[in-house]
């Protein structure tokens, strides 16, 4: 069955970026250190990234996240989602606009005027797609931004939430818990390892 699966690596003090992100500094000041794990040769970080991206059917991002990582400093062959790990799933933007040009040509991305709700349900439908030519279980991965992810919270619209817990206080940023609507959690795996705590939670 295809899940909705928030997906995002957050500060010990709730932050997914640091201080001042911007197209040229996506992760904010000092935000980098929470994905370090993404990028560590450890094996259980290696192993954890690869099931992720393995299970990801398509890719559900916003339009300032989008920005960043089709600009000039943002993903290339050794960085990107999954990059080196699997082949390149579909990629949903949610956006006002579809931009002019799309310097990441080669990756198939879909543009959502519509809406949130729409992004998700176009992406649904292209990773069942997927699963049923696979025969595996592909899901649905809202890769951020914060204010995406929040969103999709607030509105029902996922089911797991995955952190990657990095060990660092930001002290500012972009925060993921902000005027949230109450929800509660299930708690289904932690994984430890040098880099992170890996947290995934049912959404109730």
């Amino acid at each position: 069955m295809t899940r909705i699966i928030a997906d995002i690596s957050i500060s010990l003090d709730g932050f997914v970026t640091g201080p001042d992100p911007g197209p040229d500094n996506g992760l904010g000041t000092g935000g980098e250190a929470l994905h370090d794990w993404a990028f560590s040769d450890a094996p259980g970080d290696r192993r954890y990234l690869a099931e992720a991206t393995a299970r990801s059917g398509a890719v559900i991002l916003g339009r300032r996240l989008f920005d960043v990582v089709d600009g000039p400093r943002g993903w290339d062959d050794t960085r990107g989602y999954g990059a080196g790990e699997v082949g390149k799933p579909p990629f949903f933007v949610v956006t006002g606009s579809a931009p002019e040009s799309v310097r990441l040509a080669d990756l198939d991305w879909t543009f959502v005027t519509t809406g949130l709700p729409d992004a998700v349900a176009a992406a649904r439908e292209r990773a069942e797609a997927a699963s049923a030519r696979s025969g595996n279980d592909l899901d649905v991965v809202l890769m951020g931004g914060g204010a995406t992810i929040a969103s999709a919270l607030d509105a029902g619209l996922v089911d797991a939430l995955t952190l990657h817990l990095a060990p660092v206080v930001l002290g500012a940023g972009t925060p993921l818990f902000t005027g949230a609507v109450p929800r509660g959690f299930v708690q289904r795996s932690v994984t430890s390892t040098s880099t992170a705590t890996h947290l995934t939670y049912d959404v109730l």
